[in-house]
């Protein structure tokens, strides 16, 4: 453990405090990659009914992109679609969506915030639920784009016979993916 800074409120910090938090806390950061494949894997075993767990469709989805030779951000943001669901099972759009904000482009972060509406047209309409929500979208330079990765990668992402790629695969993209890319939040 390091050296440990001594004021009790931030507003009463010195460069010297920072001094001491800053390395440090930039060592953590580096490590996020390693968390985030972490919790990742927290999905593994959790299938609520599906034909495969949810670990698997992350990878399966992510498989199904590098195979199309998508680029590594875009296989990144379909392995971690839905890494929100150990957190908010109601809204893990949002939740992957902030995991991914500083490290993707502007499409690809829509299109991970609003995929599961785009999904719901395959199933919400068993539940009881318009199916057509995303058509208010419509007007968003992102629509098709976030269709084609539902209709592409996540809805096909269910096979529980379909080749999948290990984790290791995806690994080195997911580091090269999340060096941050933006300061200020959306």
């Amino acid at each position: 453990m390091g050296k440990t800074a001594t004021f009790t409120r931030m507003q009463d910090s010195t460069k010297e405090d920072w001094d001491i938090i800053y390395p440090q806390a930039a060592r953590f950061a580096d490590a996020l990659p390693n968390r985030v494949l972490s919790h990742l894997q927290l999905l593994a075993g959790e299938s609520s009914g599906y034909p495969i767990d949810r670990f698997q469709h992350s990878l399966q989805a992510a498989t199904l992109a590098l195979k199309d030779r998508r680029d590594e951000e875009y296989v990144v943001c379909a392995l971690l679609h839905d890494i929100g669901d150990t957190l908010g099972s109601y809204n893990h759009p949002e939740i992957a969506a902030a995991i991914l904000r500083p490290f993707v482009s502007e499409e690809n972060l829509w299109m991970v915030r609003h995929h599961a509406v785009f999904q719901g047209y395959n199933y919400f309409h068993f539940l009881g639920l318009d199916r057509n929500m995303r058509d208010r979208f419509k007007d968003s330079p992102y629509y098709e784009r976030t269709k084609e990765f539902v209709d592409q990668f996540d809805n096909p992402a269910f096979d529980a016979g379909a080749e999948t790629y290990p984790l290791s695969v995806f690994e080195p993209m997911v580091r090269r993916v999340m060096v941050p890319k933006r300061s200020n939040p959306r």
